[in-house]
């Protein structure tokens, strides 16, 4: 049988809730040709799958949808062979299929992983989606400049620990913006950021500002409310912001526009300042830069150059409440759920 998790047939509240989610079983799906059945290793979670949840992007019944890291167990499928480890979008079950008349909100091309090119469970983060999407919305699109000042948001966090680090790469002063003393101090010690402040911090604008004694020029917004609120008044002439995500508004009632809300914050000043404001949506990036960010990110991993902490939880039975966490900012790092057995882990 087939384990997974869906949504529940009540309404969606703010934030998820136990009643939210339920595990269900099915028949192992057979595969047909040009079809190969796969069972799930890593499930990836991201703050993101919220918002499609809200949107009604996935039917009750069906499993919730997420990014995985799997290993091929049938295949009807050229190019794919039982042993084959992929990266694909099984979601929050045990086994999927991939192929040829696969259908499912979020579906993505599979492709074959190498163990040798880092973790297998880095293909849903540095090595995956989410390290394309700091590469692009750091590197592409803000493009920091040497000697600039560039701020990051939810900077422990999958995406947030990357995007940084890439400025530093470029020469950038980087700051970032997490929780707790041990995330910030996880942000500066293990991925060199040059300072990290607390959002929880009752002088948290004071200490931004402190911290970017020649304003922003760079900022990866991962965050929105409070913390764009302390940003938005360093913004130097000419800066770039790139929003990547809105977290802090995940749990508004459906109809209402964080993105509009924050644009109409900040228009006087992205206006009077030139602020160049872009939204980022990494699926625009797949076809020209994912082979480019591969080559690229696997060698800075490879050197040290680029570091990257995982959060794993164990079991299917762990996602929602994983899920859940890591909506709140309890998780410290990119956060997985194993859920099958890792063949490249003794």
């Amino acid at each position: 049988m087939n384990r997974f998790w869906t949504r529940s047939a009540a309404p969606l509240p703010p934030w998820p809730r136990p009643d939210t989610f339920e595990l269900r079983e099915a028949q192992v799906p057979t595969p047909e040709a040009g079809q190969a059945l796969t069972r799930t290793i890593y499930v990836s979670l991201d703050p993101y799958q919220w918002g499609y949840k809200k949107r009604g992007a996935e039917p009750v019944g069906a499993p919730c949808h997420a990014r995985t890291v799997s290993q091929v167990v049938e295949s009807r499928m050229d190019g794919f062979a039982p042993g084959d480890l992929v990266f694909n979008t099984n979601g929050w079950a045990e086994y999927g299929l991939m192929g040829a008349g696969v259908a499912r909100p979020g579906y993505m091309i599979p492709r074959k992983l190498d163990p040798s090119q880092g973790r297998i469970s880095q293909a849903v983060g540095v090595l995956g989606m989410l390290g394309l999407t700091a590469y692009a919305g750091m590197l592409l699109m803000a493009d920091p400049k040497a000697g600039e000042t560039a701020v990051v948001s939810a900077a422990s966090g999958g995406v947030g620990q990357i995007a940084g680090q890439l400025a530093r790469l470029r020469g950038a002063r980087v700051v970032g913006i997490a929780g707790v003393a041990e995330k910030c101090r996880f942000v500066t010690d293990e991925l060199g950021f040059d300072a990290c402040v607390s959002h929880l911090s009752a002088t948290f604008a004071a200490d931004l500002k402190a911290a970017c004694p020649a304003g922003v020029d760079v900022y990866f917004e991962n965050v929105g409310g409070a913390v764009f609120d302390a940003v938005l008044p360093l913004f130097n002439p000419g800066a770039r912001m790139t929003i990547c995500g809105l977290i802090a508004s995940y749990g508004d009632a459906p109809g209402q526009d964080a993105r509009a809300a924050l644009m109409a914050r900040g228009e006087a000043i992205f206006r009077d300042r030139g602020v160049t404001v872009g939204d980022l949506f990494v699926g625009d990036y797949v076809a020209d830069h994912e082979a480019e960010f591969l080559a690229a990110m696997s060698q800075w991993v490879a050197a040290g150059e680029v570091r990257y902490r995982e959060d794993i939880r164990q079991g299917l039975e762990a996602i929602p409440a994983a899920f859940a966490e890591m909506l709140r900012g309890g998780n410290f790092g990119k956060m997985l759920v194993r859920v099958g057995d890792d063949p490249t882990v003794s």
